[in-house]
């Protein structure tokens, strides 16, 4: 029988499922596992190739007759932002995120379920565990960290972190060109912030003081109301069939 190395990666085609984000469409996925030491390089090319990552797999559509979702990757050294983002940016001046290990928390996990039950109550997520929540966070063999956002302390210019409860929180992967967000989360009462355009913010200003040039942002479907505000972040490169590219 041929042995496979975990440094290889093998990929696999999920079978045809109803998709998420267009109504009457079929969606199938191509994936493959992101283990053995190599993970993180493998992460990092796949990334570039449109994949993204949910725990240790690594995935990407390959739907037939379909092309709608498509990965979007704002550049970071020439984002200045719009007018409302910058309002958004304002209004969360009283925040700071702090980067904390890829672990789970019970305050964590109040706050996502709260989110998902206010947000996401049809969504597929609609039903995790505290276990589940768990393996999302932790079950990873690449370079991932989660920032958390809390309201700014009077040590917080020195030390780094907020105080009180947990506002919003950030699950990212550090790429060797960027940030890769796998998934954000906030308080439901806080959303008048405009939490998820702020996460993004930080993470673009984290990127340019980490000097990596894009931040990944997943997929842009064209006619999802759920992927209209990608669009906000501009410049932006799209993967096309020549690959990266400015969109038109």
């Amino acid at each position: 029988m041929t042995q496979h190395s975990l440094d290889t990666p093998q990929f696999y085609l999920t079978a045809p499922q109803p998709c998420p984000y267009l109504p009457g469409k079929q969606e199938r996925k191509v994936f493959t596992h992101l283990v053995g030491e190599k993970a993180s390089q493998v992460n990092d090319l796949l990334t570039h190739g449109g994949f993204r990552r949910s725990q240790n797999i690594a995935y990407r559509p390959a739907c037939e007759g379909c092309r709608a979702c498509v990965s979007t990757r704002v550049i970071v050294d020439q984002f200045e932002g719009s007018k409302n983002l910058k309002r958004i940016a304002k209004l969360n001046e009283d925040l700071i995120g702090e980067e904390v290990p890829a672990s789970p928390t019970s305050e964590q996990f109040s706050v996502f379920r709260s989110y998902l039950d206010a947000r996401h109550w049809d969504g597929g997520m609609v039903d995790m565990t505290a276990l589940d929540y768990a393996m999302m966070v932790e079950d990873t063999h690449v370079n991932t960290r989660v920032i958390e956002y809390r309201k700014r302390g009077i040590d917080s210019g020195i030390t780094g972190r907020g105080e009180g409860p947990l506002i919003a929180a950030a699950l990212c992967d550090v790429l060797g060109n960027g940030l890769s967000m796998v998934y954000s989360f906030f308080d439901p009462s806080e959303s008048h912030r405009g939490l998820g355009n702020f996460m993004i913010l930080d993470h673009i200003q984290r990127a340019r003081r980490m000097g990596l040039p894009f931040v990944y942002l997943g997929y842009w479907v064209k006619g999802s109301p759920k992927m209209d505000y990608k669009t906000r972040f501009k410049p932006q490169e799209h993967l096309t069939m020549s690959g990266w590219e400015q969109p038109k």
